[in-house]
């Protein structure tokens, strides 16, 4: 370690406590040690400090470490240190970071005080590197040696004075626990854990018609969904540096073994080593992670070709995904914000750039064979910089702008030319607003129904089919409507950049991701009355009027078939969205709306009415139907696009209820436009728009819904959601537990409970009282006895948490294309 008092210049750091010479005085500062494993031998590498060192000089320690210098970040003092005391340069992948260690001690007669937080690194190597490979630095090092790791913690266990003392029952211990965890797993054993995670998802193949494509369209959903496989390209890197080299090495060896196969199949499900149904706990560890060569990491030694290391990923879920320097936290990123002018702080928490570190770029630039991509755009006056989506991600985005030119010059359709144009070009500037716009105008164009308001209570939909009893007139509309529609495209494509639950920072950053389908017009004809009454159910809306808009615009639905998805679809699968998610077109357009009907149709089979039987009383399982679900489904969407989006704050300020609540933000906008959604559903069954038939049926199904959202995890914005509205409902009474364990409504209290969730849900986001958007989820966004009860009940029956959908027209497409 470079200590103070060891270095000819003064050495500057961030100190946690007040300024001075910090082991003199006991100042709290920052540090990082850096722990070398040779996964072949089970070793790790110890360095022995130089005999000048005024802290445990000649005694055995960890690799590498040393203070962060002032301004520098954890990761690149990491990297550093490692260069400067045993000549090893290294890329960040090879840096896991395992745990946070505070070192307080006193030695020298009380001269030296150590309190010291130390970021844990762990750097695998496949073997030892040869000791003649280190360069090492003499003022700290004066040898190296690999020990065996068991060995080595029996030594600190003995408190063996040649070994620099940690106490290995306390926070030190977890080094061995990793290792120990990591290397000695009963494969057995791990692979009916994979095969057992695997069951939760019931395989479903998706279908849809395209019979009514024209040639045209046929060729152009060939290129659509060539596109798309750009988005999970980027996806992949969005999530985490080591992600795509993870992937491609699970991939070429899966065949290697079942538990090599099961790896790759979970890995697919989830598209990261974090399970998405777990808490994003991880299913994989660096131990299976790809091997990459660095020939001259070292100096070179004759007969050896060079390092080899395993690409690191954390076992936590990292908050800022690969949006944002891994060891970047909150303070540090508002300090660098606060410090730039409005401009570029609006890059700076744009939907479509990632934030990179100077220091970072400068150090890359110096490693071997190592390319830097990306220029400083946006400085500030700290460490970090600003880079768009456009420069980060060109070379897939490039690929996909020119498939989707290509795609738009097969479009016969004005409105979808214009909006595969738009998208391309907006790939390549980095500016979506033109093209989300004409994403909005794609669904204005292709919807251009106009049914009678009392004609909307006798067409909805049923699990088989139609409702009876819509008249002949109303037929005869819907027939002429459905022919003026199909002089329109009948491809739909949602592309690019939109949701932001990756970022769970601050909730800025949005992912990429594709959903490409047929248009089901006969379908879209039956869900208009929502879109109608957008307006007329925020006028209603159970909030005070100061918070109401007076001009919310009407979100056009339509509902699709889903021919092919990718990018940020992992894990639980959408039965519906609502975008865009810009505030500046919400306020000004409103939102539109997608419902997946084939998907939709899935879940209801294979989840939703296993769950019924399992979860709901004998007297109301019977009413749980489609047409509830999917009704839900539909006013859910459609109330994201009313309530608080733009608000005023207290001192005067506009801003958005999603800059003011950040992390927040995604989990109580779902649990509002779900609550919000009940509320919706009910105010228009009491204005005659809904048949009355819905109003048991839909507070069950929505009690059935509630534990398939929970089983998605409390780390997961929906879940969370669903978890509050859950035990908030429980709270009031309004669900029952029976002593058979299983559940019902109690329809006399469930409006008012209803109603009152949403007036709080929706008060929170108008004030953006983050304050109480943290206690009220703190509060109620809990694993309760009644939830666990109905989960463990489900699990013992084996019902599936979700779908994994299995595309088979793609193939099929792929041979035409």
């Amino acid at each position: 370690m470079a200590d103070v008092a060891a270095v000819v210049e003064e050495e500057r750091l961030d100190v946690l406590t007040k300024t001075g010479e910090v082991h003199r005085d006991g100042d709290y500062h920052r540090a990082v040690h850096v722990w070398i494993f040779a996964e072949s031998t089970q070793e790790l590498l110890l360095q022995r400090r130089a005999d000048c060192k005024d802290s445990w000089p000649g005694q055995w320690d960890v690799s590498s470490a040393g203070h962060i210098s002032a301004g520098d970040s954890s990761l690149v003092s990491a990297q550093r240190e490692l260069q400067e005391e045993l000549g090893i340069s290294l890329p960040k992948d090879a840096f896991e970071p395992i745990f946070i260690f505070l070192q307080e001690c006193v030695i020298n007669d009380g001269k030296f005080i150590n309190n010291e937080f130390n970021d844990v690194y762990l750097v695998t190597t496949v073997d030892p590197i040869p000791l003649e490979a280190f360069t090492l630095q003499e003022t700290e090092v004066s040898a190296v040696k690999y020990i065996s790791y068991e060995e080595y913690r029996s030594f600190l266990a003995k408190e063996d004075p040649d070994y620099v003392p940690y106490d290995v029952n306390e926070q030190y211990g977890q080094l061995f626990n990793v290792i120990r965890q990591r290397y000695k797993v009963n494969t057995v054993a791990r692979s009916l854990s994979l095969q057992k995670q695997l069951c939760r998802y019931a395989p479903v193949s998706l279908t849809a018609e395209l019979s009514s494509l024209s040639d045209a369209d046929r060729k152009a959903l060939g290129l659509l969904i060539k596109a798309a496989k750009l988005m999970d390209e980027i996806f992949f890197l969005q999530v985490w540096y080591s992600n795509p080299a993870l992937r491609n090495w699970l991939k070429e060896h899966a065949g290697a073994s079942e538990l090599d196969k099961l790896k790759w199949k979970y890995y697919l499900i989830n598209k990261s080593p974090w399970s998405c149904l777990d808490e994003n706990e991880a299913f994989l560890t660096t131990a299976d992670s790809a091997i990459k060569l660095l020939p001259q990491a070292t100096k070179a030694v004759s007969g050896w070709k060079g390092l080899e290391y395993k690409a690191a990923f954390p076992m936590l879920k990292p908050p800022g995904a690969n949006f944002y320097p891994p060891d970047m936290d909150k303070m540090e990123f508002e300090l660098w914000a606060d410090s730039l002018p409005e401009n570029q702080q609006n890059d700076a928490t744009s939907f479509f750039t990632v934030i990179k570190r100077h220091s970072e770029l400068s150090l890359d630039s110096s490693l071997p064979n190592h390319v830097v991509h990306g220029k400083n755009d946006l400085a500030g006056t700290l460490d970090l910089y600003s880079v768009p989506y456009s420069k980060e991600y060109n070379s897939y985005l490039s690929k996909a702008a020119e498939l989707l030119h290509e795609a738009g010059d097969l479009a016969g359709s004005p409105s979808l030319k214009r909006l595969l144009h738009g998208k391309a070009d907006a790939f390549l500037s980095n500016d979506y607003y033109e093209s989300d716009i004409a994403w909005m105008e794609l669904v204005s164009t292709q919807n251009t129904f106009d049914i009678p308001k009392n004609a909307h209570s006798c067409v909805f939909e049923e699990a088989g089919g139609i409702r009876k009893g819509a008249s002949e007139a109303l037929g005869s509309l819907l027939r002429s409507s459905f022919s003026m529609s199909t002089k329109d495209s009948k491809l739909d494509v949602t592309i690019g950049p939109y949701e932001t639950y990756e970022d769970t920072i601050f909730g800025y950053k949005a992912t990429f991701e594709a959903f490409i389908g047929v248009r089901d017009d006969k379908a879209t004809a039956q869900l208009k009355l929502f879109g109608d009454n957008l307006q007329f159910l925020e006028q209603n809306l159970p909030m005070d009027n100061t918070y109401k808009s007076k001009h919310v615009n009407a979100a056009p639905i339509r509902v699709i078939q889903l021919v092919y998805n990718a990018g940020d679809v992992k894990g639980p699968q959408t039965v519906a969205f609502n975008l865009p998610n810009d505030e500046r077109i919400v306020k000004d357009r409103g939102s539109s709306m997608v419902m997946l009907k084939n998907v939709s149709e899935a879940k209801f089979k294979h989840i939703l009415q296993p769950i019924a039987q399992a979860c709901i009383s004998k007297e109301q399982k019977g009413l749980v139907d489609f047409e509830s679900f999917f009704t839900h489904t539909i006013c859910h969407e459609c109330c994201h696009g009313i309530g608080p989006h733009t608000i005023k704050l207290p001192d005067g300020q506009t801003s958005t209820v999603r800059k003011e609540l950040q992390e927040l933000h995604s989990a109580l906008e779902e649990a509002k436009a779900d609550i919000v959604g009940l509320w919706a559903l009910k105010f228009l069954i009491s204005q005659d728009l809904l048949p009355k038939s819905l109003e048991k049926s839909m507070y069950v199904s929505f009690l059935t819904g509630c534990f398939r959202s929970v089983r998605f995890g409390l780390e997961e914005a929906h879940g969370k959601g669903q978890a509050l509205q859950f035990n908030w409902l429980f709270e009031k009474e309004a669900f029952i537990l029976h002593s058979d364990e299983t559940f019902s409504v109690d329809f006399a209290k469930v409006e008012e409970a209803v109603e009152s969730l949403s007036r709080e849900i929706l008060t929170i986001q108008a004030k953006g009282d983050k304050g109480a958007a943290n206690s009220l989820l703190q509060k109620y966004c809990k694993m309760t006895h009644p939830l666990k009860n109905a989960l463990e009940r489900l699990e013992s029956v084996q019902v599936p948490v979700d779908i994994t959908p299995q595309f088979s027209v793609v193939n099929e497409i792929a041979k035409q294309s």
